[in-house]
């Protein structure tokens, strides 16, 4: 349950393109035969998919229904309210996320608390799946469920129904939650609240939205008397503004039968009132703001252009301009990524783009996070940036690639149409209800970019780019950074300035640089399989190369398009002399952002276009690790770049030195967060005078990187193939990847070197440890427990203490959030480990009012004592059980659950057919096995103990 403005709302504005660039996703061929092309012109109306029920009720309730095969026994309902913090009388400021909040809090079928213990008896957690948000201008109500029993998916359709009229709102239960919310506004207190404050009424013009946020006034949620939230609930959540939605497993009529029968007698009010969507006032002049504060840790500069209203977007035509819009952006942010690649950049990372802001508005913005020459470089890079489009366009050789990737993207999605989950067609349809998006579906989409796509031409492409692109205007210019020392904040009136000399500085048109057309101009000389075996079990197909490199295939047909290589080997930087321990660290992120061969990273996106291929090599605590993704027809690529990565790493003094200054920059920024300072010092605590454990790296510590160095260490681990497993999974046939495996796995090299991990010694402290931090400067704290100790590593012990974690969280949810209401979030996490020594930790993080530290404590040190004495109560077990049932279904059909399950088993030394048995371990875990790990697991004279208190 939240509130769906994040806090942190100018840097989501600021970050929204950041990294669109770097992380294009470009679609493989497609494996099936795509829909027969039809006639259409631009200026036909985009009608509503076969694929969805859409409908509405006589009371003008809207529904949407979808039936749709993944997760297999599951269904997605939805309750859409075109209700918000927008809709809110001066004395309900907050009240519709308050109200949210009541939803769970007893209704005309479920008292107080029932409903929540009732959905987590049948394996809906709280939280992860039952779920709600509010946010301006709607309130949207999460359920998943499963369709194994008809009674089961009744009554999710009577929790929407108590939702949408059915809420008790008593002032006992109002009174209660209070705390809560409380709580939750106050955790959103901190700097990015108080950025908002400075920021929003200039980002939103002065409108409604910067007064209106869903979190609320702390004045009005402590004291709102009960008849205004109840007036709230009566005049908004009406049929006329509500939606229902229901995609997943279930036979359409019957759908439509549980909707007319719980929502068809709906009534809205005799005296409705008029919904409307707040105005934004046009800026009428440039403007900037500057605010620091001593806890941002990212210097940041953002532009926002004049707000516009968002077009509807209805015809055939419309939606060839928004590929259009698109491509512009696409291509825009390739170029300012490449400039981030230089030795001296001009800044850390940024981006540009055509952004939704609120309900019927957008505009163009650009943004960039800042290096140590702060705003003066960043600015005159995204204006001219912007400038050399809009004056010289884009090249055909771009052109060419962004149709090319764009087209392989829509073939994906085609693909995947019958193997993608609920959830994603759930929002989609939520999306149409509230902002009037269409819903053709993906087979009329994918006709469309058949259609539209090749035919574009440059000359279109740079026309959107220059309506797209904003020249000069009535800006506003935004920093944000850090107060502290060293600090690049602007002038009053430089960024206004610096943006004027960019707009008026003449650029000259990009120069585009020839790339080859393919990875390998030859491939290597090809090994051999020298043996192959079968796990019919498993549908496993183990191989072995003539290099001595083993292969273990699991084919699947869970999705159409994906493919996932994973190779592991031990040893790592447990290897490593501490005096190259920290360039061991980094040393793979550094040759990874450098590129293979002469291919720089920018060139490889272009080498790729229109391929979905990816790769990377990393060194890690005490293994190394080759991992790779790919379509179905673009497993060479893939393996090619695996070959590049341990074959050919290329060296770039440029990319390398801009790798440096990058994380110099973030390094210095981080240590103004407190959560930083909080996390440093639970290492330090654990792990006391301990060089060899990772703690948060200072400025300084960057100076001891060196090229020669990084390429050293890595190549003396990855150079060589030696005693690696890689472990394949996904749409492929094995006859079809073995001459791949051939060539470009049974040719790397084998060197001699060493091919087991080194136990370092690095043990946490013993005893109780206890300390303080005082950081930030709001009245929050963060109480954190870590118990940690050797252990009788084994799935079955393992399961234990993951059954004792998931237990302890709904007793924690039901103590110190329903009961006492001095915690929002928070719990506990942990996992048993075999290497590098058979050890578990259990880490518990509560974040909490400073006056409430220490009944926090003593809250959490009785739960563990009671499940030590009793054991876990059998509905909270069983709760647990179901949870993790409904999941392991889900997960068996999914091929990144089974590359987890081959690698944990090479990791642990054990046999991948113990999944088989996991639903027989789940029924046979008792609640004395969860006494016995807390006494175990949970010993109280063995933890640390760090709180967070703000400064004094």
């Amino acid at each position: 349950m939240k509130s769906g403005l994040p806090v942190a709302f100018l840097r989501r504005a600021v970050l929204a393109a950041l990294f669109s660039a770097s992380s294009l996703a470009l679609a493989a061929t497609a494996a099936v035969a795509p829909p027969a092309a039809a006639a259409f012109k631009l200026s036909d109306a985009i009608p509503v998919g076969p694929q969805v029920i859409l409908g509405k009720l006589p009371n003008g309730l809207t529904y949407y229904i979808q039936k749709n095969a993944r997760p297999e026994k599951r269904l997605e309902l939805r309750l859409v309210v075109k209700a918000g913090s927008m809709q809110e009388d001066d004395d309900q400021q907050g009240l519709a996320h308050f109200l949210e909040h009541m939803a769970f809090n007893g209704s005309t079928h479920f008292k107080r608390n029932e409903l929540v213990s009732y959905l987590q008896s049948v394996g809906v957690k709280f939280g992860a799946d039952l779920n709600a948000s509010t946010s301006f201008n709607e309130t949207i109500y999460i359920l998943p469920l499963p369709t194994d029993k008809p009674e089961v998916v009744a009554q999710g359709f009577q929790v929407l129904e108590d939702w949408a009229h059915g809420l008790s709102l008593n002032d006992a239960d109002i009174d209660s939650e209070r705390g809560i919310v409380l709580e939750e506004l106050r955790i959103g207190k901190g700097v990015d609240d108080r950025v908002n404050k400075v920021l929003l009424p200039k980002l939103f013009n002065g409108s409604q939205y910067a007064r209106r946020l869903p979190i609320g006034q702390e004045a009005v949620l402590k004291n709102f008397k009960y008849e205004a939230i109840r007036r709230f609930y009566r005049d908004w959540y009406r049929p006329d503004l509500m939606a229902v939605v229901v995609v997943g497993d279930i036979e359409p009529a019957r759908a439509r039968a549980l909707i007319e029968q719980h929502f068809g007698g709906l009534k809205n009010p005799h005296h409705a009132r008029p919904h409307q969507y707040a105005k934004i006032p046009a800026r009428t002049k440039p403007e900037e703001v500057v605010y620091t504060d001593k806890e941002i840790a990212n210097n940041s500069v953002f532009i926002r252009y004049p707000v516009t209203p968002a077009p509807q977007g209805r015809t055939v035509g419309d939606y060839r301009n928004k590929l259009l819009e698109n491509m512009v952006a696409t291509l825009l942010n390739m170029r300012l990524y490449e400039l981030s690649q230089q030795a001296k950049p001009p800044y850390l990372q940024a981006g540009a783009g055509m952004n939704a802001i609120v309900h019927g508005y957008r505009s163009f913005s650009a943004g960039a996070l800042l290096g140590k020459d702060g705003v003066a470089p960043a600015i005159q890079a995204l204006l001219q940036e912007s400038q050399r489009a809009r004056q010289f366009g884009f090249s055909e050789a771009e052109l060419e690639r962004a149709k090319k990737g764009m087209l392989r993207n829509y073939e994906r999605m085609y693909n995947e149409r019958e193997k993608s989950d609920s959830a994603n067609y759930a929002a989609e349809l939520i999306r149409n209800f509230l902002e009037q998006e269409t819903i053709p579906g993906i087979e009329a989409e994918y006709r469309y970019a058949q259609a539209l796509i090749p035919e574009m031409t440059l000359a279109e492409l740079n026309a959107a780019a220059r309506a797209q692109l904003p020249d000069g205007g009535s800006k506003l210019m935004v920093y944000t950074g850090s107060a502290g020392a060293g600090s690049t904040a602007p002038q009053a009136g430089e960024m206004l300035a610096l943006a004027s000399a960019a707009e008026q500085r003449g650029v000259v048109a990009q120069h585009e640089k020839a790339v080859a057309r393919q990875l390998m101009t030859q491939p290597p000389q090809a090994g051999s399989i020298v043996s192959e075996s079968r796990d019919e079990v498993l549908g496993l197909t183990r191989l072995v190369l003539s290099n001595g490199v083993k292969v273990v295939l699991k084919p699947t047909d869970f999705n159409n398009d994906q493919v996932i290589l994973t190779g592991l080997r031990f040893g790592g930087w447990s290897l490593f002399g501490d005096e190259d321990l920290f360039s061991a660290r980094y040393a793979s992120s550094i040759v990874n952002q450098m590129g293979v061969q002469d291919f720089t990273p920018a060139d490889i996106v272009k080498v790729l276009a229109g391929k979905s291929a990816g790769a990377a090599a990393s060194l890690a605590g005490v293994n190394e690790t080759v991992s790779g993704a790919s379509g179905r027809a673009d497993i060479e690529s893939m393996l090619q770049l695996v070959h590049l990565n341990m074959t050919a790493p290329r060296s770039d003094s440029a990319i390398f030195q801009s790798f440096v200054e990058r994380q110099r920059e973030l390094a210095r920024n981080n240590l103004a967060r407190p959560e930083a300072l909080l996390e440093d010092a639970m290492a330090a605590a654990l792990y006391p005078q301990q060089p060899r454990v990772p703690r948060a790296p200072k400025p300084a510590d960057f100076d001891q990187l060196k090229l020669d160095k990084v390429l050293e260490l890595y190549r003396s681990r990855l150079s060589s193939a030696r005693d690696f497993s890689f472990f394949m999974t996904g749409s492929f046939e094995v006859e079809q990847v073995k001459p791949l495996l051939a060539t470009y796995l049974a040719s790397l090299p084998v060197a001699e070197l060493a091919t087991a991990f080194r136990d370092d010694g690095v043990r946490p402290v013993r005893g109780v440890v206890k300390r303080e931090v005082y950081a930030g400067s709001e009245p929050k704290s963060t109480v954190t427990l870590t118990f940690t100790g050797e252990a009788q590593f084994s799935p079955r012990e393992r399961m234990r203490l993951q059954g004792l974690i998931e237990v302890l969280n709904i007793k924690l949810i039901e103590v110190l959030r329903e009961k006492m209401g001095v915690m929002y979030s928070g719990g506990l996490r942990g996992n048993m480990e075999r290497l590098p020594y058979p050890h578990y930790t259990v880490t518990a993080t509560l974040p909490c009012a400073p006056e409430n530290v220490d009944k926090v404590l003593a809250a959490v040190f009785a739960e563990i004592a009671n499940i030590a004495e009793h054991g876990a109560e059998p509905a909270d077990l069983h709760k647990v059980k179901a949870a993790w049932l409904k999941n392991y279904r889900k997960n068996l059909r999914e091929n990144g659950y089974w590359q987890s399950v081959l690698m944990n088993a090479y990791f642990n030394q054990s046999d991948p057919a113990d999944v088989l048995s996991y639903p027989q371990r789940v029924e046979a875990l008792t609640a004395e096995d969860l006494k016995d790990s807390a006494r175990t697991y949970l010993n109280r004279e063995n933890y640390v103990q760090v709180v967070l208190y703000p400064q004094k």
